[in-house]
């Protein structure tokens, strides 16, 4: 039977997106350095893995304003080699975009981090929306669905030099001549992970990835994407599963939690909202115009999953997720009584899809 898992982010964003119009760092951690940052993210790593979380998601946001959109990241490479000397059973996701890397390069690192881990990284292939954040870097700034083209390809070399002792590849993007890594890594195929909900998108999930992070949204909206992408397969002859993102209100009854989201959705900042449109346009397929206030609350729609209400009402919430196909939440430990009262009992929800 299929088991539910949990995936949250990792803690190296400097500050949260600020669509509430409420000011201040969410998580804070831009003006410390050295032992305080350490301590600090390794302590996050191992609530993460006490109470059970299967993965560990790792952000590459090198620039965000933390306004209408998340804010500036540490490097993904390098914050994810401090999560692998300070985890021992989680599954390390490192996001990569496509045209900030050679894949032959990610090929040979992500190698070396699997070998480290005993066989517990994956790739997030993320073809970007955030066009401020590519110029900022010098990195082609392609129309939509030439960066998944793009990133097609860096998959495929990436995959190849897995897959083989020697690899050739002669692409659009890329060249490979006669690419050995040594040492060679643990797992025989790299799980790949990816986001986007456009038609390009899915296609590219129905050829070549594991699974698919879908932004937060209501069963119907879920299930239509999850519909798509598995005719698609049907074609293909291969399997995506589904992560959702869904972040909780969880509060002793449900009549609570709906007293305090009633109050984030009234601290919304209107002219907030609308930077965020216009900062989000590169992206097709996700974001997509919404009556729901609850959209507007987080850059990827996590409120509007509604994880919201007293434990039993989530675990309920959840459990119809999980039968339209979703196996994966991808949420955040920000919620005490989420953790205590809704993770623990994950595994005691039944594990069949419709």
């Amino acid at each position: 039977m299929t088991r539910i898992l949990t995936s949250i982010f990792a803690g190296t964003a400097f500050a949260g997106p600020d669509l509430s119009g409420r000011r201040g760092p969410v998580v804070g951690i831009s003006d410390v350095a050295g032992e305080e940052l350490t301590e600090r993210l390794a302590a996050e790593a191992s609530q993460a893995e006490a109470i059970g979380i299967d993965h560990l998601l790792i952000a590459q946001r090198w620039w965000g304003n933390a306004e209408e959109i998340e804010g500036s990241s540490y490097d993904c490479l390098a914050a994810t080699a401090f999560f692998a000397a300070h985890t021992k059973r989680m599954r390390l996701i490192t996001a990569i975009h496509p045209g900030f890397f050679q894949p032959t390069q990610i090929a040979k690192w992500g190698a070396t981090i699997d070998r480290l881990t005993n066989g517990r990284w994956a790739i997030n292939v993320t073809s970007g929306w955030n066009e401020e954040e590519f110029h900022q870097y010098g990195v082609d700034w392609l129309e939509h669905d030439e960066r998944y083209r793009r990133s097609r390809e860096f998959l495929e070399v990436v995959q190849g030099a897995w897959a083989n002792a020697s690899y050739d590849h002669t692409g659009h993007f890329y060249r490979a001549n006669g690419l050995r890594l040594e040492p060679r890594p643990v797992q025989k195929r790299l799980e790949v992970w990816q986001g986007g909900q456009s038609p390009a998108a899915m296609s590219m999930a129905a050829d070549l990835s594991d699974w698919m992070f879908l932004n937060g949204g209501p069963p119907e909206k879920i299930a239509g994407i999850i519909s798509k992408v598995r005719e698609l397969c049907a074609e293909t002859g291969r399997q995506v599963r589904f992560a959702l993102y869904a972040l909780p209100v969880c509060r002793a009854t449900d009549a609570e939690a709906e007293e305090a989201v009633t109050a984030m959705v009234e601290a919304t900042d209107a002219a907030v909202i609308e930077r965020r449109r216009t900062r989000v346009a590169g992206a097709q397929g996700m974001w997509a115009p919404s009556d729901d206030p609850l959209t507007h609350l987080d850059t990827n729609e996590g409120f509007a999953s509604r994880l919201i209400g007293s434990p039993a009402t989530i675990l309920e919430r959840i459990a119809e997720f999980h039968r339209l196909g979703v196996d994966c939440l991808h949420t955040a430990l920000s919620d005490p009584f989420f953790n205590t009262e809704v993770l623990p009992h994950l595994g005691d929800l039944p594990h069949s899809h419709d």
